[in-house]
């Protein structure tokens, strides 16, 4: 992977971002995505955001070597704290998981006044960031299922508007993902099955250890995850 050449999952983020946007990249790592986005068109310009040293001082060396510094802006801080409001109109988060993602845009969500699009790849815990996005104003548009090196992902894009418009049985759907449940590809279908070989392997753990509480609760939960996959399956 370099500037040139994306893996299929951060392609598939790339192919979201609209046609000469001012593009912020959250955890930027090697730069590769704000590299790949001026190069080819996408973005206009580009920050690339990284909280640890390392990953942010190769972040640098790449916009350097790729001879992009007049368009790329490197800088260093947590989640959006690096920019000011109003100064992108597309943000990208990728490879992290959904709880980390939905507290850097709850942290920063002053930082969101004028952006017009925001691309969201979670590795794990996809419905924690839908959830935020229904809570705070912003509409799922687009979603993307995809298999690389035998990871399954998915990448999320919103834009403000109408949160609940997507959705029709909200419970199943935050959960599998409105557009992607409808769609239900060989992959969404793949993925959802492990889970409930997963799950169903932990909630016979669950009854062989005993009845807490807190493990009354994690039963049910998990049943109810099994009920829901398994009718849109």
């Amino acid at each position: 992977m370099n500037e040139f050449r994306l893996s299929k999952r951060l392609e598939t983020v790339a192919s979201f971002i609209p046609k000469g946007a001012v593009l912020a990249d959250i955890g930027s790592d090697h730069a590769y995505l704000p590299c790949y986005a001026c190069l080819h068109g996408y973005a206009s310009k580009a920050i690339a955001g990284e909280v640890a040293d390392g990953p942010f001082r190769l972040a640098q060396q790449q916009v350097e070597k790729s001879g992009l510094s007049h368009l790329i802006s490197v800088r260093k801080g947590d989640g959006l704290s690096i920019l000011a409001s109003g100064e992108v109109d597309c943000i990208t988060i990728a490879g992290m998981g959904g709880a980390l993602i939905a507290r850097i845009l709850g942290d920063g969500k002053e930082k969101l006044a004028g952006v017009k699009r925001l691309i969201l790849q979670p590795n794990i815990g996809a419905e924690l960031v839908r959830r935020w996005l229904l809570d705070h104003g912003w509409e799922l548009v687009a979603e993307r299922i995809l298999k690389e090196d035998g990871q399954i992902y998915e990448v999320l894009v919103a834009e403000p508007g109408a949160p609940r418009r997507p959705y029709r049985h909200l419970e199943a759907e935050l959960l599998l993902g409105p557009f992607l449940r409808r769609e239900n590809s060989e992959v969404f279908r793949e993925k959802w099955k492990r889970e409930i070989e997963n799950w169903k392997r932990i909630i016979a753990d669950l009854t062989a250890k005993g009845q807490s509480e807190a493990a009354k609760r994690k039963k049910r939960e998990l049943e109810r995850k099994v009920q829901l996959v398994e009718e849109a399956l």
